[in-house]
């Protein structure tokens, strides 16, 4: 009897620690090394403040969040290999905070194939809203919202001679999409439309040509990396324009990267930087809980997009499965995220349309 009772005893500890020691697990791929580093470990950062909270008080039905983050070096290709590891070998309940619009198309394949819902791309691309893809459920407004806003906010100060600046690749034809709207409301053309190669950018002769034109306005849609160079060859130049860069760039390693230049330049924002909202408190909170006495925009979508997977984890009952967690996702109808309200359905995964604009301060920090 006591052999016996011993056994069923030690079968419970065992138990238990398998328990205490089962653990969520998320897949991310995205570029840690390449040309949008700097943001992409600015989000990540952000996400794990919320994750590690959760953490810290148990985690989701008693399971431990674990994050398993791959470097895809802002390689296309390389996402789509990394995105078809994390689910066939690692077994991720679901991907999130990829980074880049060609990227994330990449990888649509393996989340139709496999039913893994992808929370909260860091991409504003339109394909990713419209048609809805079904396994996709965005948290930030689009790029094109973004180019619109800030063409019109550009046009209402008098700023009539704007040139788009953007990469040749999807995100960049997207966000001039939406530039063109903006300046088709305001009954402008556009000075020039410059295109550059997104794997080998070169304004040696783009600089100079919109100087010529006369561009008092450069809206630039590009990664952190290539605005930082084109700002600096159209200051060589002689450009004396109002620099404007898309929330891609909403990041403290973006403005460190300007230098001298960063001073007066805008950059799109995708969430609130005020202390009336909430979800800000909040993930001020958590970092003077780390120690961190500085956060970025870039951090606050990470943190913004980890608490509405966590709220969907919670919402399979404590058992997540992607089918489960696709289920709870497009059932989650007006969630807080605290002060800005998030919701989705079966037939739509926008998630917020929140957009405004902020200037680099002689601080060196982003001001509206």
């Amino acid at each position: 009897m006591k052999t016996t009772h011993s056994l069923a005893i030690a079968v419970l500890l065992v138990t238990a620690s398998l328990v205490a020691q089962a653990q969520i697990l998320i897949g991310q791929t995205s570029g840690f090394t390449g040309a949008v580093a700097t943001g992409v470990k600015e989000t990540q950062a952000g996400a794990m403040l919320y994750f590690d909270r959760v953490n810290a008080k148990g985690g989701v039905g008693g399971q431990k969040i674990e994050l398993l983050s791959m470097d895809d070096k802002f390689d296309p290709a390389l996402a789509a290999e990394n995105a078809r590891e994390l689910i066939e070998k690692k077994n991720v309940v679901a991907l999130f905070l990829t980074r880049g619009t060609p990227h994330t198309e990449a990888i649509i394949p393996w989340l139709d194939k496999y039913h893994v819902p992808l929370v909260g791309p860091s991409s504003g691309a339109m394909v990713l809203h419209q048609p809805v893809q079904k396994y996709i459920f965005n948290i930030r407004a689009t790029y094109q919202h973004e180019a619109e806003k800030a063409i019109a906010h550009q046009a209402s100060i008098g700023l009539t001679k704007i040139a788009v600046l953007y990469t040749d690749d999807s995100f960049g034809v997207d966000g001039l999409a939406g530039a063109q709207k903006g300046l088709q409301k305001a009954r402008l053309e556009a000075v020039g439309l410059y295109k550059f190669d997104r794997s080998k950018p070169d304004f040696s002769s783009l600089a100079p040509a919109i100087v010529k034109a006369g561009a008092q306005s450069v809206l630039l849609v590009a990664s952190a990396t290539s605005a930082v160079a084109a700002i600096e060859a159209l200051r060589a130049a002689g450009s004396t324009a109002q620099y404007v860069a898309l929330s891609n760039n909403a990041t403290s390693g973006f403005i460190a990267a300007l230098g001298g230049n960063a001073r007066g330049v805008i950059v799109s924002q995708v969430f609130p930087q005020s202390q009336s909202y909430a979800l800000v408190r909040e993930m001020a909170d958590a970092a003077r809980a780390k120690g961190l006495a500085d956060t970025s925009p870039a951090m606050l979508e990470g943190f913004s997009a980890a608490k509405v997977l966590v709220e969907a984890l919670r919402r399979t009952g404590g058992k997540p499965t992607r089918e489960r967690l696709q289920a709870a996702l497009e059932g989650m109808d007006k969630f807080d995220l605290g002060g800005l309200e998030i919701g989705y359905s079966p037939t739509d995964h926008t998630g917020l349309d929140f957009t405004d604009l902020s200037i680099i301060g002689s601080d060196g920090k982003f001001q509206r």
